[in-house]
């Protein structure tokens, strides 16, 4: 099987299973515990955060959370109920079209709280204009959210240039940099930065939230306490530090992944010439090939190609028959966006695998546009 849906997960690293195999097997310590065995785990617990600071901008800190979508929950609901009760005129909540559900989804789900929920549209090329954007900021702005590399189409949104303009009328700025941790530049005037470990070859399960701070929110569930009074639950040390050791590998490899991840994208475009790319060409991360074909059915396509693991966008939203909001927003016919695929590849991709996995695609396509189903 060829792999190449790096944009759901990726594979974990060696060098993570190996850090967390101890804390899993014998180092089972509470990591809130008093106790020696405890406080040795709560260290490791700081050197991962450390880990993940590393890879974010300074003058924050980071909250270890179950994974991106819980983070993007608590930066959501806490910033939007922080704003209101700091002015009750900022009930405007700014988000693009384009967003993850994570995202998308629990801004509409504030509009039950009396929020006003604001999609704001893309062009063709998948990105946020800053002159839309600047028409909708005003004094009623709570906040603004766009994420950094979008985990559909792949492009790279003009994140710091929005998050200076909500700046500007007093809104806080959120990211979901899930996508683009470790491997774009985190926005340095950021206020909330959300990010997931499976996504950098680390373990499924845990995420972290990064804040700006002085920036307090108040916390979306009841408990112990733990991560500074905002999320609390007992952390697991094995995962903390799987993620801690992701986020290193991610900062030790970052050129080598550069350099590789380039050659790969330079091949597989060759390879897929008769294909359109889905967004722009130029602002965007090259590990995400997002194409259609006129005439082809992605859906059948991944049916006929077994040996390849590829998708049609996100795998949140899988298996739903509808057609992508993203591909839709870009301003894609339903026929369009029904032909399009995504590929991703990424540190543990070959070229030959890429080779390959293109050689029965497009076996596969050209048999659809020859012999047309039904």
């Amino acid at each position: 099987m060829i792999y190449l849906d790096y944009q759901a997960t990726t594979p974990l690293a060696p060098e993570v299973f190996d850090a967390m195999v101890p804390w899993l097997r014998d180092r089972f310590a509470n990591p809130h515990s008093t106790h020696r065995p405890g406080r040795e785990a709560a260290a490791s617990v700081e050197l991962a955060r450390e880990r993940v600071a590393a890879l974010m901008p300074t003058g924050g800190r980071v909250v270890f959370t179950s994974g991106a979508t819980e983070a993007l929950n608590i930066a959501i609901w806490g910033a939007a109920r922080y704003a209101r009760a700091t002015d009750p005129r900022r009930v405007r909540i700014l988000t693009a079209e384009t967003e993850h559900a994570a995202v998308r989804d629990t801004v509409l789900a504030l509009g039950a709280e009396g929020f006003e929920p604001v999609l704001l549209p893309v062009g063709r090329d998948g990105l946020v204009d800053p002159d839309v954007a600047a028409g909708q900021l005003d004094g009623r702005c709570a906040m603004l959210a766009v994420m950094l590399v979008n985990n559909e189409i792949g492009v790279v949104q003009p994140v710091e240039a929005l998050a200076r303009m909500a700046h500007e009328v007093g809104a806080l700025f959120l990211c979901d940099a899930v996508q683009g941790y470790g491997r774009v530049t985190q926005p340095p005037s950021a206020d909330m930065i959300a990010v997931s470990a499976h996504k950098i070859h680390g373990p499924k399960g845990i995420g972290a939230l990064w804040l700006r701070d002085r920036l307090d929110l108040p916390a979306l569930i009841a408990g112990g306490g733990q991560e500074g009074g905002l999320r609390s639950g007992t952390l697991s040390p094995a995962l903390c530090v799987g993620m801690g050791e992701a986020a290193r590998l991610m900062t030790d490899h970052h050129e080598e992944d550069v350099i590789h991840v380039e050659a790969l994208w330079r091949r597989a475009r060759s390879l897929f010439a008769d294909w359109t790319l889905n967004g722009s060409a130029e602002a965007r991360y090259h590990g995400n090939l997002n194409l259609r074909r006129d005439g082809v059915d992605g859906a059948r396509l991944m049916s006929d190609c077994r040996e390849v693991a590829f998708s049609l966008g996100s795998a949140c939203a899988s298996g739903s028959g509808r057609p992508s909001h993203v591909l839709r927003a870009l301003g894609l016919s339903d026929r369009e966006a029904r032909s399009s695929i995504r590929l991703g590849f990424g540190r543990d991709t070959t070229m030959t695998e890429i080779e390959h996995a293109a050689d029965i695609i497009e076996r596969a396509a050209v048999a659809q546009l020859v012999t047309p189903k039904g």
